[in-house]
């Protein structure tokens, strides 16, 4: 009897902590390189049950391995390449390769594969509430113009202009490089930690990578399938409800036992 107490109340909890995974991936279905996270559960510890005699308690015969309480084990972030969207916006920029944009905060740098960008109050390129964006050389890109391309490498670069002067006289401007999105990626996506704001975090050392194939003027979808979360929420619903109603009975039939069979 005791031991329903337990299954119901542990697999409850595992059923409540999978819906707040679930709610968050739905909350972020439209939010820029957001990857979907997935919680896995376990038995929390496994027993041998054995069977013995009512008086001789001698030579016990092993009958089969039970487990006492479910819990939730990891949960685990899928990396999977989401779908992209053209913007238009010439701050928008998408990844159609592995590798992350590298961002400065101030907990140190972050990666991310959201490219909705913008530029701050003293110029430069900026992801919302994280921090600057890193060019190749390690400091931050100044934005001076909105006329300018962007590249696959993630070359931003204004090109040449050509204008007439007051004496009449063709004067030129010659291209530039604003700088170089930084692109980087990781030998084991296991070891990053996920954090506020599409964040990664890690001890790895990151790789640069040689050919970031950046994509201007769109985004990343998140790779969040809504189908897929509503029928994971509907099943987690429908556990949960039929565990809370399993163990109402059973403190329903322990109090009857102690108070009714208890004055027999």
């Amino acid at each position: 009897m005791y031991q329903g107490f337990y299954n119901l109340a542990s697999g409850m909890l595992t059923q409540s902590r999978n819906l707040n995974v679930i709610s968050n991936n739905m909350v972020n279905i439209q939010t820029p390189g957001y990857k979907r996270d997935k919680m896995v559960s376990t038995t929390f510890q496994e027993e041998m049950l054995y069977r013995t005699g009512r008086r001789y308690k001698d030579n016990a015969e092993p009958l089969a391995t039970t487990s006492k309480i479910r819990a939730a084990d990891q949960t685990y972030v899928n990396y999977e390449q989401g779908s992209y969207e053209q913007t238009e916006g010439i701050l928008d920029f998408a990844l159609t390769d592995t590798g992350f944009f590298c961002i400065d905060t101030p907990a140190g740098v972050r990666y991310t594969r959201n490219g909705s960008f913008f530029v701050d109050d003293e110029g430069y390129l900026a992801l919302n509430n994280s921090g600057r964006v890193q060019g190749t050389d390690g400091g931050p890109i100044a934005i001076d113009t909105e006329d300018f391309s962007v590249d696959g490498m993630g070359n931003i670069t204004v090109p040449a202009k050509s204008s007439s002067g007051e004496d009449g006289e063709t004067e030129t401007e010659e291209a530039r490089v604003l700088g170089t999105l930084r692109v980087v990626d990781f030998a084991d996506y296991g070891q990053l930690h996920k954090e506020d704001y599409g964040l990664f975090s890690t001890g790895q050392a990151p790789q640069e990578k040689e050919n970031p194939s950046v994509l201007w003027q769109a985004l990343e979808k998140s790779n969040v399938d809504m189908i897929e979360e509503m029928t994971s929420m509907m099943t987690s619903q429908r556990a949960l409800q039929s565990a809370a109603q399993v163990l109402k009975m059973y403190d329903q039939i322990m109090s009857k036992a102690a108070t009714d069979v208890g004055r027999l």
